[in-house]
């Protein structure tokens, strides 16, 4: 036998090696070895209701240049309606040549299309449980591999194999990748989408507070086109927060890449008063000088990598001494397994991952197989995780301001049928 096929049928069993070994799995090692047969995108259709506060998208952000908003940020929220309001969501299914399947998702469609026109063609007839040897095939595969729509798409993949090999060893994810540090992972309550006006924003930092939030993130609606008044804005954010929270809780602030050096730093010399938790992508991705330039000079902790795609990157950004909390995403850069190769880098630099929350599962897993000091937190999206997994069993709902990862294999996704209106698998 080849000895990677034998290998790939023991897949970690041995019980020298610490790994649990289940009458399940010894059943599957006299089977052929895990091949992939298929990779589907399904749809879902269905309806949710309004979510409450919500103003809509309204940040700082690099295009902010060519037109500034102002009335918009500090609006009130109109109050929820009955009606619902129409939801889809894409997951990826990997099939293989017995009943097993990975499930991952939510998928964005950019990731979709990658997935369908451009990897499942090279995934067909690869053993399931070689995923560095998949992700590294695939990252090789393509010119424009390391950054943007094709590495979201290598990350869906790259999660979906993590849950099909969990499922295969009868064990969540977070023990396969280093075991539960903690099974209740602490999250931060993510403002994006809440009015900034300072009366509001006092009283619905008080509630997070009340709801065992011990951090908060609140998102700048105001950058260098909107003058010194918007400055005086953004300095109120902080003062008002801490004024309202006193000592006892911590919050950080994003710029969505939406201001430059001279603003950035004439903010942080009269916010650091306030003592901010950090401050987020200040600045473009590209733009890694200026992240170190402005940590020297700022006593405020500086945080960005939601948009840095791979390890190579983030190596730049820790050789630079730019950052003091690195925020690679899982669903954008790479997937669990350049993720966790992430946090041994960081480590080595003292520096500390909290991956950004566009989806939860992969990076909840990942923080909970890490050392705290590692991987202090996740990011809980307040505005989009109260309907974002609308079509599963488990909502991954913070209690207390932690969320309790489940112990069934892989991530765990069970979908709730009495919640898809409709369901159309995609390019078929």
């Amino acid at each position: 036998m080849h000895r990677r096929h034998f290998l790939n049928r023991l897949a970690f069993a041995s019980a020298a090696t610490g790994v649990v070994t289940h009458s399940a799995f010894a059943t599957e090692l006299l089977k052929e070895p895990l091949k992939i047969k298929d990779l589907e995108i399904w749809k879902f259709d269905g309806s949710r209701p309004p979510s409450e506060g919500f103003i809509g998208w309204i940040n700082s952000n690099p295009s902010q240049i060519y037109g500034a908003s102002d009335a918009v940020p500090l609006t009130k929220a109109k109050e929820p309606r009955g009606d619902k309001i129409p939801y889809s969501a894409l997951y990826l299914v990997v099939k293989t040549n017995t009943s097993m399947t990975g499930v991952y998702g939510p998928i964005d469609w950019e990731a979709a299309l990658v997935v369908h026109h451009q990897l499942k063609r090279q995934l067909i007839g690869q053993y399931a449980l070689d995923i560095e040897f998949i992700w590294d095939r695939l990252y090789r595969s393509n010119r424009h591999s390391r950054s943007g729509h094709y590495m979201m798409g290598l990350s869906a993949v790259d999660n979906a194999l993590w849950d099909l090999r969990g499922k295969f060893l009868k064990t969540p994810v977070y023990q396969l990748i280093g075991g539960a540090a903690r099974k209740q992972v602490p999250v931060y309550g993510s403002c994006l989408g809440f009015s900034v006006d300072p009366e509001l924003v006092a009283e619905r930092c008080k509630k997070l507070d009340g709801q065992g939030f011990t951090h908060q993130k609140w998102f700048f609606s105001f950058g260098p086109v909107h003058g010194r008044k918007g400055l005086e804005y953004n300095v109120l954010l902080a003062k008002t927060l801490r004024e309202t929270l006193g000592n006892e809780s911590d919050f950080m602030f994003d710029a969505y890449m939406g201001w430059n050096p001279d603003y950035a730093l004439s903010w942080a010399r009269r916010a650091e008063v306030y003592e901010p938790f950090w401050l987020e992508e200040a600045f473009q991705p590209a733009e890694s000088k200026s992240f170190a330039d402005l940590r020297k000079k700022t006593s405020i902790p500086i945080a960005a990598g939601e948009h840095l795609y791979n390890r190579w990157e983030v190596a730049d950004y820790l050789r630079a001494d730019a950052l003091s909390f690195v925020q690679v995403d899982p669903e954008w850069g790479g997937g669990i397994s350049e993720l966790l190769k992430i946090c041994s880098l960081a480590s080595a630099f003292n520096v500390r991952v909290v991956p950004h929350g566009h989806n939860l599962h992969a990076a909840l897993h990942v923080v909970a197989s890490q050392s705290p000091d590692v991987c202090p937190m996740g990011e809980y999206l307040l505005n989009k995780m109260d309907h974002y997994y609308m079509f599963e069993r488990d909502s991954l709902v913070p209690i207390n301001g932690r969320i309790t990862l489940a112990d069934r294999p892989g991530f765990g996704i069970e979908f709730d049928d009495s919640k898809i209106d409709k369901r159309e698998r995609l390019f078929s």
